[in-house]
């Protein structure tokens, strides 16, 4: 996984609900998101400004984010969790989990499939069902995706997480969870059947007039 460098300041937290309401929406005035650091010896509660953050919410790829703190400590983590607006979609929150490595981490990776699968190049209909896997590992031997090979498979075939090889880590997932398949279209289905249907009443019609002639 890339890293990425972030700074962040640490920020007390009132005591009650209504202050808390209050200093939140200062924050989020100033373009500040606010954020928590757990999962080491100490819990951060941080402040992190919006352009920091874009770098690493708004994209498919997970990275491991360097936070340095009051411009002093740096902290490794990976982003566990985002809280966004219902309306505008902006930032409200986000968890961090402080990583190391001698402990192993569960993450959420993209999946990217390669090639085009022959079964498409005869009609068939690709569906991309799994786009992310929960994977294992120490964080150093996961990757930033999980690359699939689906340049051989024909109408039919489906592709399941227990079929994948992963090396230095493991995907946290059901084996016959289905990352991708390749199915039969059923607009061609539609199409050929109305095409043989019209066929039979043709069929039909010149029997009759073939059965007419016969009796005059």
């Amino acid at each position: 996984m890339r890293t990425v460098t972030i700074e962040g300041t640490t920020r007390v937290v009132p005591e009650h609900s209504s202050q808390r309401g209050r200093a939140l929406k200062e924050l989020r005035e100033q373009d500040l998101v606010p954020c928590v650091l757990y999962g080491g010896e100490k819990v951060y509660h941080l402040t992190i400004p919006v352009s920091e953050l874009r770098q690493i919410v708004y994209t498919p790829l997970v990275y491991v984010v360097d936070i340095k703190i009051d411009g002093k400590e740096v902290v490794n983590s990976i982003m566990k969790a985002i809280q966004f607006h219902p309306v505008t979609d902006n930032i409200l929150h986000v968890d961090f989990y402080e990583i190391n490595e001698e402990r192993p981490i569960e993450v959420r990776i993209p999946v990217e499939l390669e090639g085009l699968a022959e079964g498409v190049r005869l009609g068939g209909k690709l569906n991309f069902q799994s786009r992310r896997l929960m994977v294992k590992g120490f964080y150093k031997n996961i990757p930033e995706r999980i690359r699939v090979d689906i340049s051989g498979m024909l109408v039919g075939d489906t592709i399941h997480v227990g079929d994948l090889e992963t090396e230095g880590f493991s995907i946290v997932e059901p084996k016959e969870t289905v990352v991708c398949s390749v199915n039969v279209v059923r607009t061609t289905i539609t199409d050929d059947a109305e095409d043989d249907l019209l066929d039979d009443e043709d069929e039909e019609e010149e029997e009759g007039e073939t059965n007419e002639a016969a009796e005059e």
